[in-house]
């Protein structure tokens, strides 16, 4: 077996401290004899949700050798506070241990870069891997797989019951509700129950259960639109898929996505039941299409049900806050969309931003009403340019040509103005609002951490609250002006290698944010190493770093070996000092060596 490198982890230290175990607290020496995954993830990223998903078999075939750790490391303000962790860790069903590390001591210790990173450390308390980004599961298993058969060898494993407590289940006809609309004729409310994986239709009060829709057909729902019909498209997001509901028959049928996550290099155009889609968060029916908000790949696509296609309709999959054509555009996990004649409202979640899309001729372009990018939030009302949201998820056109957003992780109900050019807020002390929907006078939101639909009056005046800006709490890397050596770190997993039979399996694509960060080293190219020149006369900046690798199984009497797409985005705020590094590295998979 080939000898590793041995780096002892750090302790795990999370001033929150541990959820999932019943109120025990752990150290790593609790764990000794144990194969410990570390997952850095934080509950607005939906590339960690998506590990998250990834884990779910290896956590299962391995319970008794391997314990998973979700190390919660926020990004937003919001996802420091305790009770949004918790709320978070029942929502998404995670069903390991979890160290709240509202301060990122361990994120820090760990020296990590990027959401999510999985950190592998053996039953003697050594890390012996790394990996960024998603769909490393696979290597992870067989890692898993060596270090079992290596470690009962040595007498150093240890097998038996993880330190996993379930909590206690709560009672309630919602559960984290995620979208809804109201039934034409009938006046019901349809809500998608996403931690339930149903439909469900309430009375007009929106309290009064009517019926549940789904037995098995959804996953985590959450985008409804009706379409001309008066059927209603659902996005089923972690399916990877839209169905069709019909509220006069019960009837459920897929229509769109084949059930697998979209990865880099899969068709992005075809007929709708033969292209994967990626976390579909909101659908809209717009310019005769439906408008899919494709929060898994930052991107806008459209289901045309006459034609029975889908295709990409804006963004490049780079995650970021760029407007211009749409199909230069970039987005950051777009979650929430609504029609409003001549234009398309987008909620763009990661980068705290009401955006929009609107035709140019024959062509469509996109711009952006309030936000300035990944790293910036707040609650500020004001003139649209300096105005601030915290991870909206929802986007609701109202009759005076105006729109609400859903501002989920401030708590508050926000309103921008087109004519005016100014944001103020409508309502506060809402839990995570992540929809709303006109009826009337009334504005029913869809407050998603309180279970429950809650009506409100349209106020004619705003709510004063006091204004606050916020950074991401995540420390900038400190460089040198001038030459950066900018390294991705890749080992292919033990028993692969990198698919060359096509030509260059690897990819690097380099920007920044501003664009005058960089003098030289942006671009699209094949090696995981490139020379970067910073700016000297800019301060700082985010340098947008996105990564790919394939790799195959390593077998050539194998006419068909099985490979796999490694890939993973970081946006690394950096501060320019004098005696700042010169080399930056990043960890796709293995270890900086």
């Amino acid at each position: 077996m080939a000898t590793r490198a041995r780096v002892r982890a750090p302790e795990l230290i999370g001033k929150g401290g541990w959820l999932n175990t019943g109120d025990q607290q752990y150290t790593l020496a609790d764990l000794r004899g144990r194969i410990v995954i570390l997952d850095f993830w934080t509950f607005c990223c939906i590339n960690c949700l998506h590990v998250l998903d990834e884990l779910r078999e290896l956590e299962e075939k391995h319970r008794d050798t391997v314990v998973i750790i979700g190390v919660h490391s926020p990004k937003f303000v919001h996802e420091a506070e305790h009770q949004a962790v918790v709320d978070a860790v029942e929502r998404y069903q995670v069903h390991h241990p979890v160290l709240d590390d509202p301060e990122l001591a361990t994120w820090k210790q760990y020296a990590v870069r990027a959401w999510p990173t999985l950190v592998v450390i053996d039953p003697e308390g050594y890390i012996v891997a790394q990996h960024a980004g998603e769909g490393h599961a696979h290597a992870i298993a067989k890692l898993v797989e060596e270090l079992e058969a290596e470690h009962e060898a040595k007498g150093t494993l240890r097998r038996g019951d993880g330190p996993y407590v379930p909590p206690e289940p709560e009672a309630t006809d919602l559960r984290f509700p995620g979208k809804a609309l109201v039934l034409p004729g009938s006046g019901t409310f349809l809500v998608s129950d996403s931690t339930r994986h149903q439909l469900v239709e309430l009375e007009p009060d929106g309290e009064t259960v009517v019926r549940r829709i789904g037995d098995g057909e959804f996953k985590e729902p959450q985008g409804l639109a009706l379409l001309p019909d008066g059927r209603v498209i659902v996005a089923d997001t972690v399916n990877h898929a839209l169905r069709v509901f019909d509220p006069e028959t019960g009837s459920v049928e897929r229509v769109a996505g084949t059930g697998k996550q979209w990865w880099q290099g899969s068709p992005t155009s075809g007929p709708a039941l033969e292209v994967d889609l990626s976390s579909p968060w909101d659908v809209a029916w717009w310019q005769g299409k439906v408008w899919i908000a494709m929060a898994g790949v930052h991107q806008l696509w459209t289901y045309d049900p006459e034609a029975g296609t889908v295709e990409v309709a804006a963004g490049t999959t780079q995650e970021g806050l760029v407007d211009g054509p749409a199909a230069e555009a970039w987005f950051a996990q777009p979650s929430g969309l609504a029609a409003d004649g001549d234009r398309l409202w987008v909620a763009d979640s990661e980068n705290s931003a009401l955006r929009y899309v609107a035709r140019d001729g024959s062509d469509y372009v996109v711009g952006t009403a309030v936000g300035t990018g990944l790293f910036d939030f707040g609650h500020r009302d004001g003139e649209a340019g300096q105005a601030l949201l915290q991870h909206p998820l929802g986007v609701t056109a109202l009759p005076d040509g105006s729109v609400a957003v859903s501002d989920t992780y401030n708590h508050a109900l926000r309103r921008y103005d087109p004519a005016s050019g100014e944001v103020t807020t409508l309502a506060t002390d809402l839990r995570e609002p992540s929809d709303a929907v006109l009826v009337g006078d009334d504005i029913v939101v869809v407050e998603s951490a309180r279970h429950r639909l809650t009506r409100l009056r349209l106020p004619e005046s705003a709510v004063r609250v006091d204004a606050v800006a916020h950074r991401t709490q995540r420390a900038a890397t400190e460089v040198a002006p001038g030459a950066l050596r900018l390294d991705v770190v890749f080992q292919a997993p033990s028993g692969q290698k990198l698919d060359t039979r096509y030509g260059p399996s690897t990819r690097l694509i380099v920007s920044s944010t501003p664009v005058e960060l960089l003098v030289s080293g942006e671009g699209t190219g094949t090696d995981l190493s490139r020379e970067l020149t910073l700016n000297p006369e800019v301060a700082e900046g985010v340098l947008h770093v996105s990564a790919m690798a394939a790799s195959c199984d390593d077998d050539p009497a194998n006419e068909y070996p099985a490979c796999h797409v490694h890939q993973q985005d970081w946006g690394v705020p950096v501060r320019l000092t004098a005696d700042g590094a010169t080399r930056l590295p990043l960890v796709l998979a293995g270890l900086d060596g």
